[in-house]
């Protein structure tokens, strides 16, 4: 791809910020509600009613499994285990494996149209360079490559020397795409590595699945305040998302949900609520 200005250029964004507001009231704002705002937005994009958007978005201990995490063969038991442990675990409808969130895990979404003419890799890398611009003046040592012995691994971890602190999925809807990334912020890495290790252990029993599910290594996770040797907080890190964006991009909006993307929100979240059926059953 070109360079990051030019991916950016002359575009409008859709500023949305659901780090401390809740715009469905309605509803319990869980990761559940994520993926739903996501999917509606991701519609409303590919139909042309709204701009690419970028969403920043926080859930308190969460433990979100991918699809195949689902078919571990003693998953009841490792959800049981997550939800004596004070986790909420949902299962995504985009790519990837377990992973943690809670209250200093940023999780962003850029979600663009024309999803049919960009690629897959695109999408992904897209997101990689705009967090290397967005921590440009504090290191130049990101890279994307999977670690092997972090959790949720694939080819577009982000890394600082060798520790993960970010992970990227994809998800496409119509001719929308939604890139989404948790950023390990702040917070204890290493906890989060030995909850996702310990889920694993108990899922599996050492019992051999045609799916190769990750040994978790907690000293390959680590924190951006951890690996910038500095204080960095949510705070500095949501400011630094918005003033990128704005570099560049031609322009940012905000605007409220229109009564197209609430119906599609609705929809979607009360598919998020049946493929999750199982899982609430235990929790």
């Amino acid at each position: 791809m070109n360079n990051i200005k030019e991916i950016f250029q002359d575009k409008t964004f859709r500023w949305v910020d659901h780090t401390k507001i809740n715009t469905f009231q309605q509803i319990p704002f869980t990761s559940m509600t994520s993926f739903g705002i996501d999917d509606a937005l991701a519609l409303s994009i590919s139909n042309k009613l709204s701009p690419a958007t970028m969403r920043l978005w926080v859930h308190p201990n969460t433990v979100v499994l991918g699809i195949p995490d689902g078919r571990l063969p003693y998953v009841e038991e490792g959800v049981q285990f997550l939800t004596q442990a004070g986790y909420h675990v949902v299962i995504r409808n985009s790519g990837g494996l377990a992973v943690v969130l809670d209250e200093e895990v940023l999780n962003i979404s850029l979600i663009i149209p024309n999803a049919k003419k960009i690629s897959i890799h695109d999408c992904y890398d897209m997101m990689y360079r705009f967090v290397q611009y967005s921590l440009r003046d504090l290191t130049d040592q990101i890279k994307a490559y999977e670690i092997t012995g972090s959790y949720c691994p694939g080819d577009y971890d982000l890394s600082i020397r060798g520790i993960k602190f970010a992970g990227i999925s994809q998800r496409r809807v119509q001719d929308g795409a939604a890139v989404q990334i948790y950023l390990d912020v702040n917070g204890n890495s290493e906890k989060r590595a030995k909850l996702i290790r310990h889920f694993y252990d108990i899922s599996l029993k050492n019992q051999e699945t045609k799916f190769n599910y990750p040994t978790v290594e907690h000293e390959k996770m680590g924190s951006l305040a951890q690996l910038l040797g500095q204080p960095l907080t949510m705070d500095d890190m949501r400011e630094r998302v918005q003033l990128s964006l704005i570099e560049l991009s031609d322009n940012v909006i905000t605007m409220p949900f229109s009564s197209y993307e609430l119906e599609r929100f609705q929809a979607r979240f009360q598919q998020m609520v049946k493929r999750n059926e199982k899982l609430a059953a235990l929790q």
